[in-house]
């Protein structure tokens, strides 16, 4: 049986996204340098912590959050994902499930109120979880959720609700990862890469020209997908949700997402609601 193997929009072999938290003012300069090198991800934000209107923060305050009006301002300026990150950025282990539920649901639903869109992605505070806490994301409609955890590698997530990432920007790894990212050719499956981390972080350690510098390396590939974490998601989703007949010589797409992926020595591509023969 040839080997049936998943590739990202456009026949591509490789995704890469970014996934930032907590909506602090650092996050302007960030839209800028990935808007500047054509780089996506998510912003992960706590709606019940926005700063008031007319915030000033003391010199040296590193962690400064935006108000409401800076907010919809700066991120009107990005492509990027907004996903929830818990209403006051509390960790949801230990708390009542009602409490947490309310935390996750009201999050959702005010940032819904305010950007208009879907929110359907979820980071962890403080990269805490347990089982508990992924069912309570599960009854709140909430499609996958990022932990701080760091896998080294560039694989696909097999629990989206328990998403570990590629590595932290301030991964003494980061531009070997990036290097063999960009420099493998022919791997065996898709490779995803997956940044994360604070934005404020690069002006704390004053090292901005970490993430100006792997945005640059990474960008401008033809081979690389740059996407949102949700879009990710969904694509995945819908390649999952390819029916094959026994024989494994006809393939449905039933979701509204154009699917491509690689059968033998085979480019298939099958545009929503479809059905090609192998």
């Amino acid at each position: 049986m040839p080997n049936l193997m998943m590739r990202f929009p456009g026949g591509l072999p490789k995704a890469l996204t970014l996934s930032y938290d907590d909506g602090v003012e650092q996050d302007e300069r960030l839209v800028e340098i990935t808007n500047k090198y054509g780089i996506k991800g998510t912003f992960n934000l706590n709606s019940g912590a926005f700063a008031a209107e007319g915030t000033t923060y003391e010199p040296g305050t590193i962690h400064r959050r935006m108000s409401l009006s800076k907010v919809k301002e700066v991120y009107a300026r990005s492509n990027w994902e907004i996903a929830a990150h818990a209403y006051t950025h509390a960790s949801l282990v230990g708390l009542p499930a009602n409490i947490a539920t309310e935390e996750i649901s009201r999050d959702r639903k005010e940032l819904e109120e305010v950007f208009g869109t879907f929110v359907r992605g979820f980071a962890y505070p403080y990269g805490a979880f347990d089982d508990n806490s992924v069912q309570i994301l599960k009854n709140c409609g909430i499609c996958y959720a990022r932990t701080v955890h760091s896998t080294h590698d560039f694989h696909l997530p097999n629990d989206w609700l328990r998403l570990s990432a590629t590595c932290h920007h301030a991964d003494p790894q980061l531009m070997d990862l990036a290097k063999r990212f960009v420099e493998t050719k022919n791997f065996w499956d898709s490779m995803f890469f997956y940044l994360w981390g604070h934005s404020y972080e690069f002006e704390e350690c004053d090292n901005w020209d970490v993430i100006e510098k792997f945005c640059e390396y990474v960008s401008g590939r033809d081979d690389i997908w740059y996407a949102t974490n949700i879009e990710v998601y969904d694509y995945c989703k819908a390649f999952s949700d390819l029916i094959f007949d026994t024989n494994m010589t006809m393939c449905k797409n039933p979701s509204a997402v154009d699917v491509w992926f690689t059968y033998g020595d085979k480019d298939v591509h099958v545009r929503a609601g479809e059905m090609v023969v192998l």
